[in-house]
């Protein structure tokens, strides 16, 4: 018992759940992107926007709740801007989402130091603190895995249950699976593709935007030039782990967060290793598990491929 209440044990549980936040909110939101056959590789460049975009919103106004709306609503409208050149454009998706980030990550920059100036000195919020449970956070291993967290948390974990609900209880989540399995047999059955998958993009750019808020005003208090550091393309490679269902990709992205929050405190101990080798530890499980997982990775059959409206 003494080992389940070690609070370096507690703090590591704490510190996964947090940290697999922001990938979990990504990797939700390309899940319905994906199901309706839209590849979004633009999650990376929707957190980064919806991190920036959150983090100047509560900076500006105090309000952490109004940077979180403002976060969600600009990943949606970024959303249906991608969703213009894969869907309506029928641009090669892969190369559209590229860019995208590319953009995104000039934008924030650009819009920061446009805003704050280009010092040393980053302006800081005070951030979401953790919901006092009371001595429920003192329990071993439940305590630290559900008690210790902020609202934006427990807020990610219930669109996760909401996403389920939506997917595989709803009419709305047949609809979407249509399109993304078959878009030509959809139509004839009176369904829209066309409006379905921007609907798909705009919630996924909404939720990634969440997902990038998170960092911002919910883990850290601050904005940096490209936060995000790759965990849009990490979702990508939960998406594929956690079988594009909402409880894989909880799964999957707590194991990510482990890993994160492993090489964050194995830096802390004089083991040795090469700063640089426990830095990269996240991205080469995102490389081990697309390489095992890629060639199960029950992918929609319309995944990536471009639709014209009425023709096939």
């Amino acid at each position: 018992m003494e080992f389940l209440a070690d609070p370096v044990l507690a703090g590591f549980i704490a510190a996964s759940v947090r940290l697999s936040i922001p990938i979990l909110l990504a990797a939700l939101g390309g899940m319905f992107a994906e199901k309706s056959g839209v590849l979004n590789i633009g999650l990376e460049g929707m957190m980064l926007i919806g991190c920036f975009t959150g983090f100047i919103t509560v900076h500006w106004s105090g309000n952490l709740w109004l940077g979180a709306g403002v976060a969600v609503l600009i990943g949606a409208i970024a959303g249906l801007g991608l969703a213009f050149y894969a869907v309506t454009l029928r641009s090669n998706q892969v190369v559209v989402g590229i860019a995208f980030n590319l953009l995104m990550l000039g934008v924030s920059a650009y819009f920061f130091r446009l805003a704050f100036g280009s010092g040393t000195a980053s302006p800081r919020i005070t951030p979401f603190a953790p919901i006092d449970f009371g001595p429920l956070g003192e329990i071993p291993i439940l305590g630290p895995l559900l008690f210790q967290h902020d609202p934006l948390t427990y807020l990610s974990l219930a669109l996760v249950v909401g996403g389920w609900l939506v997917m595989q209880r709803s009419t709305i989540g047949l609809s979407i699976k249509a399109v993304g399995e078959h878009p030509e047999a959809a139509e004839t059955l009176g369904l829209d593709p066309i409006a379905i998958r921007y609907a798909a993009v705009a919630v996924s750019g909404a939720l990634a935007g969440l997902g990038g808020a998170f960092l911002s005003i919910s883990a850290t208090g601050v904005f940096l030039d490209n936060m995000t550091a790759g965990r849009g393309y990490i979702a990508l490679a939960i998406l594929i782990l956690g079988r594009r269902h909402p409880f894989g990709v909880l799964v999957a992205a707590l194991l990510f967060g482990a890993a994160e929050a492993l090489q964050l405190r194995a830096q802390l101990l004089p083991s040795g290793v090469p700063l640089q080798f426990l830095i990269m530890l996240p991205y080469v499980l995102t490389i081990v598990v697309l390489a095992v997982s890629s060639t199960r990775s029950g992918a929609p059959a319309a995944l990536g491929q471009p639709y014209e409206k009425g023709g096939g």
